[in-house]
This record gives structure tokens, C-alpha cells and sequence, in this order.
């Protein structure tokens, strides 16, 4: 293997506690994963010995993950509305959230947290724009306190649009977790020209694959690695150029057989790998 690790996101395995999801990781064949976050703070008696779990277990923690409260993903209208901290009417409890979860990483030696800022708007001047960097340079600053990143999640906006955000954002802890599969799904442009533009700031990368909608206006289809439109060879080609080589973690979000699913996703990417 190179420098490149590769893991599974923890929530693709739908565990109900620590010790399944230690056994649906090993059963994956990978040793590490990426964290949801936000159950450990929400549902500590359940949750809370998650990490030592994972360390008895010799699975690592590559990075961690965090949710938004209220996000409603039925169509892409209710999740434009309902996504990331953007909404005003859960802004307060996403604050104290992130605070929290900043503590959990901090705690655990999760150096990486990614999430989905919310549909930025591509006009500099939209009122829903500012607010929303501002909201994401507060969580920014919880992080960058405490010496972690931040890394918002691709797909809900075009690579210019996030390219441009990051710049205006002013926050040198905030990257890119790149997702192929996102771009397609949200009709935001290709995988790999975006991988391209937002290269220089991607933090982690997300291996998913997806068709595109039928229709304008809805959602396209989550398929497993390999079955969607993500060009797998031109993708690599631009992910394992760059520098400093960042964590390669797949996700599943649908599917009855997600175990076979990510099995088959850890193939493509070993025989990618040089």
C-alpha cells in the first residue's frame, strides 16, 4: 500500500452500537474508518465508549464526521432549505453542536472533521451568502482553536462557487472533502474537472459513485463503486497527485448489500493505487 489509507465511513455499515460497528468494519476488510461524530454527543449511553472501542479494536480513526440538525433530504429543494448551518432556525443548536463535537475530536485525537456547510449561494452579494461564511468561519474558529480542520463536503454547490467561498471564507484549517458521487448527484459539474480546480484544497476524499438525475431539478441515483459515471482511471489519475496525499474513505448510502458494496469499492481502489 502507499500513503494513501483507505476506510469506511462508519455510518455506510448503519451500526446501532460500538461493538457492531467494530464488527461490521472488520468484515469490510479495511482497519480504519471515518467517525460519525454526532451520535457520541447526541446519544452518549450509547455511544460514548466508541473510540476507545475502536482503539481496543486496532481500527483507527482517520477523521470524523459531524451532522447538522434538522437536514431534510426527501428532494433537493427540502435539503437547499434545510441543509448545513444555513438555516436560521437551527443555527443556535448546530453552534452549540459543533462546539461540542470540536471537544469530542479534540479529546480523541480526531484531527479532520468534515460536514455539509449548506448550499452556498454563487452571488457574492447574497445576504444568504454572508451569512453563511460567517456562520462557517465560527465553526472554523472552534476547530482551529482546539488545532483541528475542517473539511466541507463537495456537491452542493459548482467547484468555482466552493473555490471562491474558500477564498472569501479566509481560514487556513478549511479544506475540501472531495465527493465524485455528490457532483453528480446535486447536477453540479464532473467529478474529475472539479477534483482538478478544487485540488489544492481538498483534505480528504470520499469514494462514491452515482448516476445522474433523469430529470432537471431531482435527485440522481447513489450506485456502487464502479456502476456510476465517476471516470475511476481520470479520477485517480488527479486524487493520488495530490500533495500531501490525503485518505481515500468509502462511502455507501444505499444499498441492501453495503458490506458487499464497500468490499467491492476496497478492490477498484487497491488495483488504483500504485
Amino acid at each position: 500500500m502507499t500513503s494513501h489509507r483507505l476506510a469506511a465511513c462508519s455510518w455506510s455499515l448503519r451500526p446501532r452500537n460500538p461493538d457492531q460497528l467494530i464488527e461490521l468494519a472488520r468484515r469490510t476488510g479495511l482497519n480504519a474508518v471515518q467517525l460519525a461524530l454526532s451520535p457520541i454527543v447526541a446519544e452518549p449511553s450509547v455511544w460514548g465508549g466508541t473510540v476507545g472501542a475502536l482503539g481496543e479494536a486496532g481500527i483507527t480513526i482517520l477523521s470524523g464526521m459531524m451532522q447538522t440538525a434538522g437536514e431534510d433530504y426527501s428532494t433537493l429543494q427540502t435539503i437547499a432549505r434545510t441543509g448545513g448551518v444555513r438555516p436560521d432556525g437551527t443555527w443556535p443548536a448546530n453552534e452549540v453542536h459543533a462546539a461540542a463535537v470540536a471537544d469530542l475530536a479534540a479529546a480523541a485525537g480526531i484531527r479532520l472533521v468534515t460536514f455539509h456547510a449548506g448550499f452556498i449561494p454563487e452571488d457574492t452579494g447574497d445576504p444568504e451568502r454572508v451569512k453563511l461564511l460567517r456562520r462557517l468561519r465560527i465553526i472554523a474558529d472552534l476547530l482551529g482553536e482546539r488545532d483541528l480542520r475542517l473539511g466541507l463536503e463537495t456537491g452542493q454547490e459548482t467547484a468555482d462557487t466552493l473555490l471562491d467561498a474558500l477564498g472569501e471564507l479566509d481560514r487556513p484549517n478549511v479544506g475540501v472533502n472531495f465527493d465524485p458521487a455528490n457532483m453528480v448527484l446535486y447536477g453540479k459539474g464532473d467529478p474529475v474537472d472539479a477534483l482538478r480546480k478544487l485540488a489544492p484544497r481538498v483534505v480528504q476524499i470520499h469514494i462514491k459513485d452515482a448516476l445522474p438525475a433523469e430529470t432537471s431539478g431531482s435527485w440522481g441515483t447513489e450506485v456502487p463503486v464502479g456502476q456510476g459515471c465517476v471516470d475511476w482511471p481520470a479520477f485517480f489519475a488527479t486524487a493520488l497527485a495530490i500533495d500531501p496525499p490525503v485518505d481515500l474513505i468509502i462511502e455507501r448510502e444505499a444499498g441492501d448489500d453495503r458490506l458487499s458494496d464497500i468490499r467491492a469499492a476496497v478492490e477498484l481502489v487497491e488495483s488504483s493505487l500504485p
